[in-house]
């Protein structure tokens, strides 16, 4: 947004297209703009475009006359004077402008008349202001007028491009010589532009000059723009820093300001995370200089090893940037002391966690708090690790900020976009809370590639704009949103989209911070297992691009999730003298694809990356049942805690029955190959990785088996497993068996 200017509108030809469009009837009703009163000086030229449906106001009731108008209202309001068709258009090709921005249908419509043009780099800027005498070339090729004589133009601060254009405003009453500038290359102001541009339709009407007043200048109330970069859910793909790097230094030299964010999730998913724990990825994220990070569910992986949280802390430490958590509790666990006090501050330390900080941008505040979801208790290892209520911490950081006078407010979130909303997530999240400006979010790794924009709140009742915005994953992309807050810090203009990172040439510093850690990785990584992978062993979700089933890890049996079920149950039935009935594996633990070919060391590790072990449980066939309801409650939604399940076993589930109440059919093959039912008041010994074994992804029914000490965590890790399995094998042939069934889809 605060970028350096070039020339705005340039109009090749003039347009014919306003011979009837520019006609309009002179009546006067009152406004309903609640700062232009019947008192104010331009108060009958905004009446008569308001009434024509040329200009309109803000969502809070007003016009700001005074404000600054820009390029993407300027086009908006031409666009309405000569009535072009804003739908029926050309693409401009304007990179940020994509058809569903809010300006698309007039800039492009102008565009197509060859009335406006974009910069060399392809982009319209469509948040930069518009000046006096860019406004006042467009008014003349728009209407054909030329100067009248070749009188020197008193005026002595009109370039000599702008000068004929200028001349002819003035030779015909547009505008008079009351001095001996003109303005020309300052800002035009939304209740100026609405004067001239009234003046140019009485004009048409009426060729004869009729004398008019010069309106007086008024204060220009420049908005704050700021630009936010951000990503989330990156997941240790350390590969891809360089790139994002590179993006980044680009992007901050082109708009200096900036804040740099990160929505969490930074832990667990490749090589790097197991073997250097974060430590990689943050000496990327120092090089590149975050303002800040928040926790993702991830970040407490690690909370039940031996070590417990020291990787997270020590991670924290050597920072060179601040934390933001309004609703996480570090106080239980030592390793956080020091680290983290639940304060709002504006003197934040690097390398500690706050509740919320204040930035100084500009000479603006700026407020910034961290919300994670509280789904972290079930689906990672926080231990002692606790979490509050977010829409009633959200709202105690929000009044933290506005009692210091900062009315521009930023949630950084890891609560997911539209995840269960009986938890929490940013659409909720939006609409619950007053005086949130942006959310920056992650955890549900979706894909906005514009902004969303939330206007209501949770009663349906008009509120302020709320912009959220979130990155994907993995790295892949470099999250941009520039947003214009106007005197009272509400949101007025926004532009946001994804910068594909795989289109950046690495960063040379970040390549050379790369290469000691990739080389390890790279010797870890290529160790073949000994056995080969016929075909790709996919590992979809939803949201992958190109993905026209809707197949997903999360909610379909999948031939990588069958093999790693397999290779639990071939383990556990070499640990003890139990019939083990079954093997099951949660779909949120498997994070990556084995490709074709021979398999190695660092694939397999990379599909099971967070250092679970091999558990064995003693379950009744009623707790079963239970289980598996909650392993479908979800469908067809993606479900963290949807379990795949080892060879022999069945479950037929009812998708169209009311969610606890679906599952048809359990069944599993004895010693004989029989298949034989689940009994509710029987005993079972089943394998699963030890985070579930403890209730992770809500089974509160493993949990309690836990706790009554029903649990035997054999300490054979996951990912060993796995490899000893596919190993065994030899030969990897990708297929399904119809393990997990929806009898609904056969009905």
């Amino acid at each position: 947004m605060t970028l350096k200017r070039k020339k705005l509108f340039t109009a090749t030809t003039a347009t014919t297209l306003v011979a009837s469009a520019l006609l309009v009837t002179p009546t006067f009703a009152a406004t309903t703009f609640k700062d232009v009163p019947s008192t104010h000086s331009l108060f009958e030229e905004i009446s008569l475009l308001a009434s024509q449906g040329v200009i309109t106001g803000y969502p809070d009731g007003t016009f700001k006359p005074g404000a600054a108008l820009t390029r993407g209202q300027a086009a908006k309001i031409i666009a309405n004077v000569l009535k072009l068709d804003v739908k029926n258009v050309t693409n401009p090709n304007f990179a940020d402008v994509p058809p569903s921005h809010q300006y698309y249908g007039p800039i492009a419509a102008l565009a197509q008349a060859n009335i406006i043009n974009g910069y060399d780099d392809q982009t319209f800027k469509v948040n930069e202001t518009i000046s006096r005498g860019q406004v006042a070339k467009i008014i003349a090729l728009a209407l054909k007028l030329e100067p009248k004589n070749n009188d020197a133009l008193p005026f002595t601060d009109v370039s000599k491009e702008d000068t004929p254009f200028v001349k002819a405003l003035l030779d015909h009453g547009i505008t008079n010589a009351t001095g001996t500038t003109f303005g020309a290359n300052e800002a035009i102001t939304r209740g100026q532009a609405a004067a001239f541009i009234v003046r140019a339709l009485n004009v048409f009407a009426n060729p004869t000059p009729q004398p008019q007043p010069e309106p007086q200048p008024e204060p220009v109330e420049k908005d704050f723009e700021l630009t936010i970069l951000h990503s989330n859910d990156t997941h240790a793909r350390a590969e891809n820093a360089p790139k994002r790097a590179a993006a980044v230094k680009e992007l901050r030299a082109e708009n200096p300001n900036s804040l740099l964010l990160d929505a969490g999730d930074v832990f667990s998913g490749t090589l790097y995370f197991n073997e250097f724990q974060g430590e990689a990825d943050l000496k990327f994220m120092n090089y590149m200089g975050y303002d800040l990070m928040t926790f993702g569910n991830h970040e407490f992986d690690l909370g039940s090893s031996a070590e417990g949280h020291k990787a997270l802390a020590d991670f924290i430490k050597a920072a060179e940037f601040s934390f933001v958590s309004a609703n996480v509790d570090f106080s239980g666990d030592d390793k956080f002391t020091g680290l983290f006090n639940d304060l709002t501050s504006s003197e934040p330390e690097k390398g500690k966690i706050y509740s919320g900080i204040v930035k100084e941008i500009d000479g603006e505040k700026v407020g910034i708090f961290g919300l994670t979801t509280a789904e972290t208790a079930d689906i990672s290892s926080p231990g002692k690790v606790k979490f509050e209520n977010y829409i009633e911490e959200a709202n105690k950081a929000v009044k933290a900020f506005e009692d210091l006078g900062v009315d521009k407010i930023i949630a950084l979130t890891h609560i997911g976009y539209d995840d269960t909303a009986a938890i929490d997530n940013d659409l909720e999240l939006a609409k619950a809370v007053e005086g949130i400006d942006v959310i920056v979010g992650g955890h549900s790794h979706t894909k906005l590639d514009e902004p969303v924009v939330v206007d209501k709140n949770a009663k349906g009742e008009e509120k302020d704009a709320t912009i959220i915005v979130q990155a994907y994953q993995y790295s892949d992309f470099l999250g941009t949103l520039d947003v214009a807050f106007d005197e009272k810090g509400v949101v007025v203009e926004y532009a946001g989209k994804l910068i594909e990172l795989g289109k950046y040439t690495d960063d040379p510093g970040a390549l050379e911070i790369l290469k000691p850690y990739k080389e390890k990785v790279d010797a870890v990584q290529n160790e073949e297992i000994g056995a080969t992978a016929t075909e790709s062993l996919a590992n979809p979700r939803v949201t992958d691009e190109g993905n026209k089933d809707g197949l997903s890890v999360r909610k379909n049996e999948t031939a990588l999730g069958n093999y790693i079920t397999d290779g639990m149950l071939a383990k556990a039935k070499n640990y003890t003298k139990k019939e083990v009935i079954m093997a099951f594996q949660n779909g949120g633990g498997i994070r990556s694809n084995i490709g074709q070919g021979p398999i190695t060391v660092g694939e397999v590790i990379s599909v099971l990356p967070f250092g679970n072990t091999l558990a064995l449980m003693d379950v009744t066939g009623a707790e079963l049942k239970a289980a598996f309801e909650v392993s479908v409650g979800k469908y067809p939604e993606e479900n963290g805690g949807f379990l795949h399940v080892s060879k022999g076993t069945k479950i037929e589930f009812d998708s169209s029955k009311p969610a606890g109440s679906r599952v048809v059919n359990i069944t599993y093959k004895d010693a004989g190959g029989n298949d034989v039912a689940i009994e509710d008041g029987k005993t079972y010994t089943v394998a699963t990785n030890a985070f579930t074994a403890k209730g992770g992804d809500g089974y509160d029914m493993f949990a309690a088996a836990y706790a009554n000490g029903k649990v035997t965590d054999l300490g054979l890790s996951d990912w060993e497993n796995l490899r000893d399995h596919l190993k065994s094998l030899k030969e990897v042939k990708p297929a399904t068996e119809g393990r997990i069934v929806d009898v609904a889809a056969q009905k």
